[in-house]
């Protein structure tokens, strides 16, 4: 019996009913089938020798996809656990998950005997053995029942765990490779020899499906690519980010702190607070040219607000609360409420709208102690938030303006970034229709400008949807910084309201923004996308004075005077040293511009420039020199 083939570009083919995934594959070409790692049938993810029995739209899923390098890297979690059980015993070692990740995957495990990294070594050589057997992958749908015979047999509770949670029309499927069978939905390659280049990074603990009061697993996380020459590039990348970490050249240039007396919250150091200074400034000038008015509201506000807002409702679990004369209180996590409160402190005509308050809040959030992370995960941080309050008809051109205000800052820093739209969470409040209402005006400002978007369903805001912007680093990793959010509950909520032109009230439209996001989170990042090297603009010391002797001393402090007068950061180093040895620790410092000073340039009123990365210029005289800086840095050049 013959069925039809519809495939992605419109073409029809026709096989025998049974035929695979892969069977289609290889009828396209031989080379569509070497790089097939799945398909789809109808749009649903399946193996690739899964059997099409009826007429359907099908897609090959390739190696260099997405899907394709997830069905890959899940893969070659299950090969990991199979040589796990392999080395330490099928009955010893209990499976829990072994999800696909961000660049890998991980494996549950509990185990008696501790793992460390140095058992890495040995778990991938075994690994490697089962590649060569090439054993076939396949596929098994079984009854609820015959899965928990399965897992009792292996002594495996935390299977049995999950095999209970699930719902009772949940299909059930085990994969089975050799003496290794799991629990899961699949796809995977349909043999251990088409994976060809992994690498296992670490071990952590993890308790057993997240919660705290379950038991500590072993968590061992690995990565994997279809080439080798696409692992050694990303083993690289993660060794650059390890020479990167923005904790550990923090400390080394003295930007930033961290103390046991105040867990996950930074001290800015006097050279990490000039950049933090020189970033908001930088902010402010860009608000201010686009019609924001800065504000500043309390770190505190009665817990009543918090319930008003819906935070109370929907975040609360993330907020700190105190008790001040008897009344309940709480450290804002965000801004917001504090602005509905401003907008609402005087009547609003519609000819004022758009009104655009910025502020950079503190803002105080609970993070679990293991989730701290130096400046990139902390419990208090500057956020520069922005809220927008706008008539209807004035929705998509404000947010249009704040895409390109995001935009024009980005390019400065040398970011580029992709966008991406999350939709209605789970956790929400509002009427659909409003909802639909605000997920209709983001996408119709995206796709009227031509702007490429990614969806990320059920990701928004719990009072409105959002477009988020990953900016990628000099590593091309993804930081999720700025944001725009629209939102139609909070002016519900605290009631707010403008004269219209019919002299009527009319409720605005708000619109959340953010660009740094987190000004301490975008430092951090910042740190290890310069590798510390920061532009001239931004680097909290752009000038070192190194005078060759104690006898230039006087010229030094004289020279620092007139660059200092002309705006430029610097310091002069009067150590008696050696010059070499001055020059070393500068470089260290990764000071932009170093300025030697010795008999000839004092005698000529000049300075011995040396620039970071390019070394000797030459001579240059003073005011030359402190003019063409002072251009580059109000030009934010390097």
């Amino acid at each position: 019996m013959k069925i039809q083939v519809k495939l992605p570009d419109g073409s029809v083919r026709e096989y025998e009913k049974g035929a695979t995934i892969e069977q289609v594959a290889d009828s396209i070409s031989p080379s569509l089938k070497k790089q097939a790692a799945a398909g789809k049938i109808d749009g649903k993810l399946v193996d690739l020798n899964r059997p099409i029995e009826a007429d359907a739209s099908v897609e090959i899923v390739t190696l260099d996809s997405k899907e394709g390098l997830e069905v890959y890297r899940h893969s070659t979690a299950h090969l990991m656990a199979q040589a796990i059980k392999r080395l330490y015993g099928q009955k010893a070692v209990k499976l829990g998950i072994g999800p696909v990740i961000e660049d890998g995957f991980y494996y549950d495990i509990d185990i008696e005997k501790p793992l460390s990294v140095d058992d890495l070594s040995s778990i991938e050589q075994e690994m490697e053995r089962i590649v060569r057997e090439n054993v076939p992958i396949t596929r098994r749908v079984v009854s609820r029942d015959e899965a928990v015979r399965t897992f009792e047999a292996l002594e495996d509770p935390l299977k049995l765990e999950l095999i209970r949670d699930l719902p009772d029309e949940a299909v059930l499927s085990l994969y089975e490779q050799g003496e290794f069978v799991d629990l899961c939905r699949g796809p995977h390659l349909p043999s251990t020899g088409r994976i060809k280049a992994f690498k296992l990074l670490s071990v952590a603990g993890a308790y057993w499906r997240g919660d705290s009061n379950n038991k500590m697993l072993q968590r061992i996380y690995g990565t994997a690519f279809p080439k080798k020459a696409e692992l050694d590039e990303h083993l690289h990348l993660l060794e650059e980010a390890k020479k990167r970490d923005h904790r550990k050249l923090g400390k080394e240039l003295g930007l930033f702190m961290f103390s046991e007396e105040a867990p996950g919250m930074p001290f800015f150091l006097p050279k990490g607070m000039t950049i933090r200074t020189v970033l908001e400034n930088f902010s402010r000038e860009q608000q201010a040219a686009n019609d924001y008015d800065e504000v500043r509201t309390p770190f505190m506000m009665n817990q009543r607000l918090w319930e008003e807002s819906g935070h109370w409702d929907h975040y609360r679990e993330n907020m700190y609360f105190t008790e001040v004369d008897e009344t309940k209180f709480a450290l804002k996590p965000m801004n917001c409420p504090g602005h509905m409160l401003i907008y609402k402190n005087e009547l609003h005509s519609y000819r004022e709208l758009p009104i655009r308050l910025c502020e950079f809040g503190q803002v105080h959030r609970h993070e679990f102690s293991g989730a701290l992370n130096g400046m990139m995960r902390v419990r208090t941080f500057c956020q520069d938030d922005a809220h927008l309050f706008v008539r209807p008809d004035q929705i998509e051109e404000e947010i249009s303006r704040a895409i390109d205000l995001i935009g024009e800052m980005y390019k400065v820093f040398g970011f580029q970034y992709k966008i991406e739209l999350s939709t209605r969470p789970e956790d929400s409040m509002g009427s659909a229709e409003l909802w639909e209402q605000a997920e209709t005006a983001l996408r119709s400002v995206l796709e009227r400008r031509g702007i490429a978007y990614s969806l990320n369903e059920g990701d928004g805001a719990f009072y409105g949807p959002k477009i988020d912007f990953h900016i990628l680093d000099a590593l091309k990793r993804s930081w999720q910084c700025g944001t725009i959010q629209l939102d139609f509950q909070m002016p519900e909520k605290f009631d707010l309201s403008y004269i219209g032109e019919d002299n009527q009230k009319h409720r605005p439209v708000v619109i959340h923004r953010a660009i740094y996001g987190s000004i301490d989170r975008f430092i951090g990042i910042l740190t290890e996308h310069y590798n510390g090297s920061f532009p001239l603009w931004l680097s909290p010391v752009q000038v070192k004075l190194l005078p060759v002797s104690d006898v230039y001393n006087s010229y030094a402090i004289e020279v620092k005077k007139a660059l200092a007068e002309a705006g430029i950061r610097v310091e002069a180093d009067l150590r008696s040293e050696k010059l070499g040895y001055k020059i070393r620790e500068a470089q260290l410092e990764k000071v932009p511009y170093m300025l030697v000073l010795g008999e000839n340039e004092q005698s000529s009123g000049t300075v011995a420039l040396r620039k970071r990365g390019e070394g000797d210029l030459g001579a240059m005289q003073v005011q030359e020199l402190a003019e063409r800086l002072r251009r580059a840095i109000q030009a934010r050049q390097a």
